[in-house]
């Protein structure tokens, strides 16, 4: 795989950009969608959904439908984006089983088929307003904790979940299969080897052949620290499915998000403020003009630990322990007090960094203007150059 980095960063020279910026390069997009994809070759090949939450850039979504991927939408904001950027209605998969009655109309007249849902009345409305539409039902795991878990806000209990499939079709819906999500960024391989066990277990006992089955995502980026490769996971999915399916396996959907985009992004900053704030404290608080409400929200309880460097690259110069924060007046707005990081004791007000690995989750999770801070600009390159030539004029 090439590095995006290199080229986000000879881009940056050409163009040096206000800060904070998100650059993604799209061809980057390409080859980790292209990657995944040959990866899970190993599980009988899988349909890839990718998490439109995790990066909406229209650049992005028009290169991965040209690509031919799928989408996992979760709202009719987002099928309206896939659909602009060239998406085919019957490529999109409705995800989020929190959804008005109101959505699943919209969803249903805009051409989407297929939904995913955990609860009876969510189950009344598809019936009601998406008739014969395919439906998954997502499970509730007792799954290894994630570094983002979703805890138990959705899915529902085993028991549940054989109920639902005979009521879909009662309802005269399509129950095609089951879903689940091991959590964020999922580190532990095993998770999928429990959630497809599980997911076995309600096949059986609802009687009825599985046609299909959602892994979701969870496919983790490494940081600063390491993950599991690709292969890993699609290794560890065609035992799960040999083991607790036998020849009798579904078909397999998967919904990465930060897998496809995290590594295509790298956020430029500058540093506000140099500040000592204790004596007794050897540790800098080194300010940006980004935080946690606009670009990074995943900081929450310092869970994504992003790296950050000097801009152009890391430099053999001396360097001091720091506290991280944004620019808000917020308290909460302190990125990282005890995860660990030294930054060069040179560095002072008006000197950028770079954040790589910050393609997912970041320009989508940033406010529209707390404090008066304007969203996150992003800018998509191919080739190294502009694929927006607007974009030129920004601010």
């Amino acid at each position: 795989m090439s590095d995006p980095l290199a080229a986000i960063r000879r881009f940056l020279d050409r163009h040096p950009l206000p800060t904070p910026c998100l650059v993604i390069d799209v061809d980057a997009v390409r080859e980790r969608y292209r990657a995944l994809s040959t990866a899970f070759t190993a599980a009988g090949g899988a349909r890839v959904y990718f998490a439109v939450k995790a990066c909406p850039e229209p650049a992005v979504l028009a290169a991965l439908a040209a690509e031919g991927a799928s989408f996992d939408v979760a709202s009719p904001g987002e099928i309206d984006l896939c659909l602009r950027q060239g998406a085919a209605p019957a490529a999109l998969s409705y995800g989020n089983p929190i959804k008005k009655a109101s959505a699943i109309a919209y969803a249903h007249s805009a051409g989407v088929r297929e939904f995913v849902c955990d609860a009876e009345s969510d189950l009344d409305n598809l019936a009601r307003h998406a008739p014969g539409a395919e439906v998954s039902v997502r499970l509730l795991l007792d799954a290894p904790d994630s570094v983002t878990p979703f805890g138990a806000k959705f899915g529902c209990e085993p028991e549940v979940a054989v109920g639902l499939l005979t009521r879909a079709a009662e309802l005269g819906l399509d129950p095609v299969g089951l879903s689940f999500h091991v959590g964020s960024q999922q580190l532990d391989v095993k998770a999928w080897d429990l959630a497809i066990g599980t997911a076995a277990r309600v096949a059986s006992a609802a009687g009825t052949p599985l046609r299909r089955l959602n892994l979701g995502g969870g496919y983790a980026t490494p940081y600063r620290g390491s993950a599991p490769a690709l292969a890993e996971y699609s290794s560890q999915a065609a035992s799960s499915l040999r083991t607790h399916f036998g020849a009798n396996a579904p078909e397999l959907l998967i919904e990465p998000g930060r897998a496809l985009v995290a590594e295509a992004g790298m956020i430029r900053t500058e540093v506000v403020l140099v500040a000592q704030r204790r004596a007794a404290d050897p540790r800098r608080w080194v300010y940006l003009d980004i935080g946690r409400y606009n670009g990074l929200a995943e900081t929450e309880n310092e869970a994504i630990a992003y790296r950050v460097e000097r801009a152009g690259g890391v430099r053999d110069e001396p360097a001091g322990p720091v506290v991280l924060a944004g620019p808000t007046c917020d308290g909460d707005d302190v990125l990282y007090q005890h995860t660990p990081y030294r930054l060069p004791l040179s560095l002072r007000p008006g000197d950028q960094l770079d954040i790589p690995g910050a393609g997912a989750y970041t320009a989508s999770y940033s406010s529209v203007a707390f404090n008066g801070i304007e969203p996150l600009r992003t800018y998509c390159i191919s080739g190294g150059r502009w694929i927006d030539e607007s974009a030129r004029s920004a601010p």
